[in-house]
C-alpha cells in the first residue's frame, strides 16, 4: 500500500519516524519467540490506526497477524512516537510572539463512557474530550492544548489550559464564546435590542479573520481517531492524543 494513503506522511517522514523510533526501543532480541511483526511494521500498524481509526481487526488482516498482536503494538509504541517526536510540537510562548492568534475549541468524540459523564458535551450532544487550538493569522498551527472533559465550556478551558496567561486583546481573536476571558470576539446582540451597524461590521470582519482556525482544526482532524469515535479505553486517549499531536506537528514541520 502507498505509505501516504495509510499514513498519512510521506516516504521520507516515516523512514525518519522509524529511524527515531529505533533509537529508543529494543524491538527483536534476537532470542525467544520473534515478535510478529517487524518494527517498521509496527509502527506503520500504529499510525495507520491513529490516521485511518478502522479496527484492530483489519489492520491484523492486512498484515497477516492477529488483533492482539496490533493492539500490543500501539500500547507499545504511541508513547515512544510521542517522545521521539516531541521536538516538532511548539512552545506556544515561542511561537506567539510579535504574532496574532486565532483561538477556538473543538471535540474529540470517544465511546459513550457510562462512568464518565463529565465527558458529555451539551453543545454537540455527545461525549469526548475538549481541546484549544491556536493559529495564526495565516492558519499555522501553534498549539493544540491537552485533554480537558468534554462538557469543558471555552471561557472555562481558556483559563484551566493556561492560554488566558499567554493571550488577550492586543494579540488573539476568539468567537462569542470566549467572551468575558479578555481576548477579542464578536459583539453579542443586547436583549431586546440590535447591533449598531459599526457592530456588524466588526463581527463580520472577525468571522473572516477565524475561519483559518477552523481550517486548521479540520486538518488536525484528518487523524481520524480525533475525529470519529474514540474506540479503545479511557486511560488510553492521553497517550494516543500525545502521540497523534506529535505526529501531526512533525507531519507538518518535517520536510
Amino acid at each position: 500500500m502507498p505509505g501516504q494513503a495509510t499514513t498519512g506522511l510521506t516516504s521520507e517522514q516515516f523512514d525518519e519516524l522509524v529511524d527515531r523510533v529505533g533509537e529508543r526501543i529494543v524491538w527483536d532480541y534476537g532470542r525467544g519467540r520473534p515478535r510478529g511483526l517487524t518494527l517498521h511494521q509496527a509502527v506503520k500498524a500504529v499510525v495507520m490506526y491513529f490516521r485511518t481509526n478502522i479496527t484492530q481487526e483489519l489492520i491484523a488482516e492486512l498484515l497477516f497477524v492477529d488483533q492482539s498482536t496490533i493492539s500490543r503494538a500501539i500500547s507499545d509504541l504511541e508513547e515512544i512516537i510521542a517522545e521521539a517526536l516531541d521536538e516538532f510540537v511548539p512552545e506556544l510562548p515561542e511561537e506567539i510572539e510579535g504574532r496574532v492568534a486565532i483561538v477556538d475549541g473543538s471535540l474529540c468524540p470517544c465511546w459513550s463512557w457510562a462512568d464518565a459523564p463529565e465527558l458529555y458535551s451539551g453543545k454537540h450532544k455527545t461525549t469526548g474530550h475538549a481541546h484549544q487550538f491556536v493559529c495564526d493569522l495565516f492558519g499555522h498551527l501553534m498549539h493544540i492544548s491537552d485533554p480537558l472533559p468534554g462538557s469543558t465550556h471555552d471561557a472555562k478551558a481558556i483559563h484551566a489550559t493556561g492560554l488566558s496567561e499567554l493571550l488577550g486583546d492586543d494579540n488573539a481573536i476568539g468567537d462569542k464564546g470566549y467572551l468575558g476571558t479578555g481576548i477579542t470576539t464578536p459583539f453579542r446582540k443586547p436583549a431586546g435590542g440590535e447591533l449598531l451597524d459599526w457592530q456588524k461590521e466588526f463581527n463580520t470582519t472577525v468571522h473572516k479573520i477565524r475561519y483559518v482556525i477552523e481550517r486548521a482544526i479540520s486538518h488536525f482532524k484528518t487523524w481520524r481517531c480525533m475525529h470519529s469515535d474514540y474506540r479503545r479505553p479511557q486511560r488510553t486517549y492521553a497517550t494516543a492524543f500525545n502521540a497523534v499531536r506529535a505526529l501531526h506537528f512533525f507531519k507538518l514541520r518535517f520536510a
